[in-house]
């Protein structure tokens, strides 16, 4: 049963982190075509449209990726999960259930109208179209995230003949999880289409081609990137701060912190022993915990230890602590992802206001490469908040190992595994070879209407 729960796991895990590669830059695509269409229909510059037409090919690679790895989630609840599925079926599959009648219909539709209604429809509703797209991700998004709040903060709800039955809608949608963990979520997207974007424009710089559509790409990519990094520390603080009021084993083991402190410092690294429960050696701040979590010098830090004494006191003996040294390192390359985001969105716009950003081929090539940053944010995020709930799949309710299907053998759960694992190999050399061809194919730009004064207007 052991191999089976592992295996699982890793099917789930390796699935889920793939399929995740594509969400966030949905919906940061989605948002910034929304703009840039908004731009074309007001100013009715052409350079606009040229700019939705590119990225809009992108977008609809990245789109179809996203769709073909997210079907794959649901089918394991079944094969793999299925007393998870029994148990909290009843609440988890709401949000699933909305999330697929109304967000993506919403975005199958509208997607087609924006993709099939050039030139066939207003320009207007066409641009309705887009912005509905748009929006509908983030809805999916949002229910989405409802889901997988519960699992780590139950509310709204009963245990009746041994299952969790819903017993308010409402407090399902205002849980405080959510509510910290949605707008993170939506700013890291944001993130990602900006860096997507800017890395791009970056290298057609490079390459000599300084279009009109290049340089808007940038200044807008630059614009929404400090801006998008900026947004996704400020509520990524505000989770860290919930998160040690309501979920302080999730934090304590995001510090490798073992021992309730006050004042707490914060380690920058540290060198774990999780058999004896102690970090062997670590590198640390004094204080800083206590003021990332409180705003003051003072106030205790809950640390591991003493959660889990409290733990087993309340749900019984075993074992509560997660993976510390995997929490702690992903909590840390989430962070300075974050970081090295903000200093090139700063560096970058600094540049671009001195108008000196086109002859910094070194800075220009380092945007290339930033591409790869919200991706290493999101999914170290995704990572560290998965595995700090351990060992519960429902945190208080339901164990993992009580979680997965009781007749599935290790070996069909193996070769399940392998032939995904496969398939979105092959998956991904098809998207990595699309994107490449589509990056390095430029728009023609003909018949540029310039209006300059709307332009002005509706950037300042």
């Amino acid at each position: 049963m052991d191999n089976v729960i592992n295996l699982a796991r890793w099917q789930f895990a390796i699935t889920t982190v793939y399929h995740f590669f594509f969400v966030p830059l949905t919906i940061g695509l989605g948002f910034f075509l929304a703009i840039m269409e908004t731009f074309y229909v007001k100013t009715g510059n052409e350079k606009y449209k040229n700019m939705v037409k590119y990225w809009g090919k992108l977008f609809l690679i990245n789109f179809s990726m996203g769709v073909v790895t997210g079907l794959v989630q649901e089918f394991q609840f079944g094969m793999n999960w299925s007393n998870y599925s029994r148990y909290v079926g009843d609440i988890f599959g709401v949000p699933l259930a909305i999330e697929a009648l109304l967000a993506f219909f919403l975005e199958s539709t509208f997607l087609g109208i924006w993709v099939f209604g050039w030139e066939k429809v207003s320009k207007k509703i066409h641009l309705l179209s887009i912005w509905i797209v748009s929006i509908a991700t983030m809805i999916s998004a949002f229910w989405i995230l409802t889901a997988n709040s519960f699992m780590h903060e139950p509310v709204g709800y009963t245990i009746n003949n041994g299952r969790a039955e819903m017993t308010s809608f409402t407090e399902l949608i205002t849980n405080g999880h959510l509510w910290v963990q949605f707008p993170h979520t939506i700013f890291g997207a944001l993130c990602t289409g900006s860096f997507f974007i800017l890395g791009i424009s970056a290298y057609h710089i490079i390459k000599k081609n300084k279009a009109a559509w290049v340089k808007s790409s940038l200044k807008m990519a630059l614009i929404m990137a400090l801006i998008s990094s900026v947004l996704v520390a400020l509520m990524g603080d505000l989770q860290g701060k919930y998160l040690v009021k309501n979920l302080p084993m999730k934090m304590a083991a995001a510090e490798a912190l073992w021992e309730s402190k006050d004042p707490a410092p914060l380690a920058a690294f540290a060198v774990i022993d999780e058999e004896n429960k102690k970090n062997v050696f670590e590198i640390s701040v004094p204080k800083l915990l206590s003021f990332m979590s409180y705003n003051s010098f003072t106030g205790e830090v809950k640390g591991i230890n003493n959660i889990q004494a409290e733990y087993e006191k309340k749900y019984g003996e075993g074992n509560y602590i997660p993976n510390v040294t995997l929490s702690f390192y992903s909590f840390r390359l989430m962070v300075g992802a974050g970081m090295l985001m903000l200093l090139i969105g700063l560096v970058g716009l600094y540049f671009y206001k001195k108008g000196t950003i086109y002859d910094k081929n070194k800075l220009l090539k380092l945007m290339i490469f930033s591409i790869a940053l919200p991706y290493l944010a999101n999914s170290s995020g995704w990572i560290l908040t998965e595995v700090s709930r351990a060992p519960w799949i429902v945190f208080g309710l339901l164990k993992i190992e009580n979680a997965v299907s009781p007749t599935v053998s290790a070996g069909y759960v193996a070769t399940s595994l392998f032939t995904f694992a496969m398939l979105y190999s092959v998956l991904a050399v098809i998207d990595v070879t699309l994107i490449v061809k589509f990056i390095k194919k430029v728009p023609m730009e003909e018949n540029i209407k310039i209006n300059t004064e709307k332009e002005e207007s509706l950037w300042n």
